[in-house]
């Protein structure tokens, strides 16, 4: 047991009197040297207080309802106090509040624990910093990271600051063969993982980083989409089915335009105005990362938004959920004898590649266009695509040369 006294102190805020003539009553608990500083809930009117008894005078109903109140509150603290000096472990003024909050202490916090801290903050910064989308994916990598622990280990959670380099690595090895992902879902997955631990160190949770000497492998496949000759096939056949028609037409678009999903579905008619070069711009924000873009349409795009336009609605494009699309997309590979895996993605990588790459827009511009966050990430995605095109333009210069020569 160590030595070190607590403060227990009572201070009311005068510059926030509200419309009743009262002010908030906070605690201020000290520690160490370190304060913490919180709301009771209390309000009284300054004149009333007596800042050297702690307590509200005179005595009257609302008074003696404040001093029972604040009385209480100081015996939790000390009691929470009490407990925490009976552990082995050190502890802080944070500690202490914490635990007069009937919360875990950084000593006791577990795994899941960071987790529900994490996306409890996350769900409240939907549509500031973060979209419901993003949240959602750590939601769900609670969830495989609970399912872990409970397989490898049969309980239903782990201290954080029992977590080492060796849980990281088994992770990644239960992810690999019990659960077969792919290398490209590991990444994602574990990065996600390092941001809640991350986030855990950052509010004092956790002294050391169990990813420290762990190296995320990052995986880059290969780039797959349509090329001029498979997407012209695919806009000259004309399917009998409504439905199929629809879902190529949209595809096309998407082809033309680049947009994601979520974009398409949830593209409308003031989405769409003319610019300042007196063309038809499509002007909105991705929800991905939540930033503006802007995408002249392509005489191809133009055409389609004109086939599906409808007087009484905003509506650009009919409404399909992202799943039958995809199912749809497959059907339509099959009828026009394309040997590639069909998703609404490839669409944006044919328009990145096909659209733009290969009729020579720079890579800034393809970048623009695809509304990434960092210029990083469209080369890392498109640069072997690049270096093919470099080493077909030489082939052709090599042709020339060797003819003059």
């Amino acid at each position: 047991m160590n030595n070190y006294k607590i403060t227990v102190l009572f201070v009311i805020q005068r510059n926030k009197v509200n419309v009743k003539g009262t002010c908030p009553i906070r605690c201020r608990i000290t520690y160490k040297k370190k304060r913490k500083i919180f709301s009771t809930g209390q309000f009284i009117n300054p004149n009333y207080w007596n800042s050297s008894l702690q307590k509200a005078k005179p005595s009257s109903k609302e008074n003696n309802i404040i001093n029972a109140q604040l009385s209480l509150i100081s015996q939790k603290i000390n009691e929470a106090f009490l407990m925490l000096q009976i552990l082995p472990n050190e502890f802080d003024v944070v500690d202490v509040y914490r635990k007069y909050r009937g919360e875990d202490t950084k000593e006791e916090i577990t795994i899941l624990g960071a987790y529900d801290l994490h996306n409890d903050k996350m769900k409240k910064l939907i549509g500031v910093d973060f979209n419901e989308l993003s949240w959602s994916r750590y939601v769900e990598s609670r969830r495989k990271v609970a399912e872990f622990i409970k397989s490898k280990y049969n309980r239903s959670d782990i201290k954080l600051n029992h977590l080492d380099l060796k849980f990281i690595k088994n992770l990644e090895f239960y992810w690999k063969t019990e659960k077969n992902l792919r290398q490209a879902t590991i990444y994602r997955s574990m990065q996600r993982v390092k941001k809640v631990i991350q986030f855990a160190i950052d509010e004092n949770y956790l002294q050391s980083n169990p990813f420290s000497l762990y190296k995320n492998k990052k995986y880059k496949g290969v780039i797959v989409y349509l090329t001029e000759l498979e997407l012209k096939k695919l806009m000259n056949h004309e399917f009998t089915q409504k439905r199929l028609e629809q879902i190529k037409d949209m595809f096309v678009f998407c082809c033309y335009t680049g947009l994601a999903y979520q974009e398409m579905a949830s593209l409308r008619t003031h989405h769409i105005d003319t610019g300042f070069d007196g063309n038809l711009w499509i002007n909105m924000i991705r929800q991905k990362t939540e930033q503006p873009i802007a995408i002249p349409l392509l005489p191809q795009a133009e055409i389609i938004i004109d086939k599906y336009k409808q007087v009484d609605s905003d509506v650009v494009l009919p409404s399909i959920s992202n799943q039958k699309f995809n199912s749809y997309l497959k059907e339509i590979g099959e009828i026009v004898g394309i040997d590639k895996k069909m998703s609404h993605h490839l669409a944006r990588r044919t328009f990145a590649t096909t659209i733009l790459l290969y009729n020579d827009i720079p890579m800034e511009i393809v970048s623009e266009l695809l509304g990434h966050s960092k210029m990083s990430v469209t080369q890392d995605s498109y640069a072997k695509v690049v270096q093919h095109k470099v080493s077909s333009q030489m082939s052709k210069l090599s042709k020339k040369l060797k003819k003059k020569g």
